[in-house]
């Protein structure tokens, strides 16, 4: 495969992506208007633009990296790439799965609500997010743009220091989540 034609196909990886965003925030969108029809409570509004700003940067860095700075195509890490974002794909369908209803893009609570502790959560306590983070890595991988993977790994590692902070604030404020999650354990109490 020529290098253009790989470029090709790496852009058509990234749209294949973008769909792909496209019908998840369709879905959030969905179940956000049925949970703020049951009373949820939004927190965090504030850092949402920014999050959509970054991974819309993002989708768009990517291939422009490959193209204008000529990156080529490393057969090994593209397959290690492509594993990771299988894995991280899986990791993310698995516990929008888990959360149903509950998964959305913002950050809702349900009060008096329980916390979701099965699934994913059982092995980790913010499994999209380390989806998120690793996709963000693997995607740019691909096709060696490694700047893009450096530098919205980065950006997006320090948006969801503060999703996390806001999201588990939130979460103890209006669910049994400081009584599923103690601050000290990672996984669910038994």
């Amino acid at each position: 495969m020529t290098e253009l034609d790989s470029r090709w196909l790496f852009t058509a990886v990234v749209t294949a992506v973008v769909v792909q965003r496209l019908f998840e925030l369709r879905l959030s969108t969905r179940h956000e208007k049925a949970l703020r029809a049951r009373g949820a409570v939004e927190a965090g509004a504030s850092h949402y633009p920014w999050m959509v700003a970054l991974h819309t940067g993002f989708l768009i860095a990517a291939p422009l990296e490959v193209w204008l700075l000529g990156r080529p195509l490393v057969p090994w890490l593209t397959v290690c790439a492509a594993a990771a974002l299988v894995a991280a794909t899986a990791l993310r369908y698995w516990t929008i799965r888990t959360l149903g209803e509950r998964w959305t893009t913002r950050v809702l609570c349900l009060p008096g609500s329980t916390p979701v502790v099965d699934g994913p959560f059982r092995l980790v306590r913010h499994p999209n997010y380390l989806a998120v983070l690793v996709e963000t890595l693997a995607l740019p991988l691909l096709h060696t743009a490694w700047l893009t993977a450096i530098v919205f790994g980065c950006l997006n590692a320090l948006l969801l220091r503060t999703r996390i902070r806001v999201e588990e604030a939130a979460l103890r404020a209006h669910t049994g989540y400081g009584e599923a999650f103690p601050s000290s354990a990672r996984r669910p109490a038994t």
